[in-house]
């Protein structure tokens, strides 16, 4: 029986997000295909963090390494990182050790069943990691463009002690924040990136995500 590792990942450090639902999918999966779960790793922190700063990732791509693991599932390619260098180093690594990656969200293993890379999940996971880190790019962009705009037409960050906004004005205002919540970026990391508090992004979260889901 083929051995598998699961390496599962979300942003959040606290508790507002698990990684519970790639867990079980990815399970569910495994046994579906008679491959035996050796190993579960969960992490909670930024995909942009280097390998290096990330330490149950590092800890998980030794353990592939040396126990001769044959897959490691995934279930999407962002769970290893955000950023193209890093996924790729984390690639690398791995197929060295001859360890296959299984995406699920793509239905593909990067290593074909002789060992050698499968040509078309190289191409895809290259494409995506990209397309994904130019996103972040002009997100990032997008936000500090608009919040110098704001500034050089008079406006000032942050709002009037007491004072409260309508929801339609709140929903606008904060509508890029919105954005980054949907797509899974971790409060702290919104925080910086728009360079406003935490305690106001977990405001919209509460209000715009999390009563929306109710």
């Amino acid at each position: 029986m083929k051995k598998a590792v699961i390496y599962a990942r979300v942003s959040s450090t606290g508790d507002r997000q698990d990684t519970d639902r790639q867990i079980k999918d990815l399970g569910i999966y495994a046994k579906s295909q008679n491959i035996r779960i050796v190993k579960i790793y969960e992490e909670h922190i930024s995909g942009a963090k280097k390998i290096e700063e990330r330490q149950v990732l590092t800890e998980c791509l030794e353990y592939c390494k040396k126990e001769s693991v044959d897959f490691l599932l995934l279930s999407e390619l962002s769970r290893l990182g955000r950023s193209t260098l890093q996924v790729l180093r984390s690639l690398e690594i791995l197929h060295e050790a001859k360890v296959s990656v299984y995406i699920q969200n793509l239905g593909l293993y990067t290593l074909q069943p002789d060992g050698k890379v499968n040509p078309i999940a190289s191409i895809m996971v290259t494409v995506l990691a990209e397309m994904a880190n130019i996103e972040r790019s002009n997100i990032q962009y997008r936000l500090n463009s608009g919040r110098a705009n704001y500034i050089a037409n008079g406006g000032k960050l942050g709002r009037k002690r007491g004072s409260t906004k309508p929801e339609e004005k709140l929903r606008e205002e904060y509508k890029e924040t919105i954005l980054l919540l949907k797509k899974g970026y971790s409060i702290r990391n919104i925080a910086k990136l728009q360079g406003i508090g935490i305690s106001t992004v977990q405001r919209i979260k509460k209000q715009f995500i999390n009563n929306n889901q109710k």
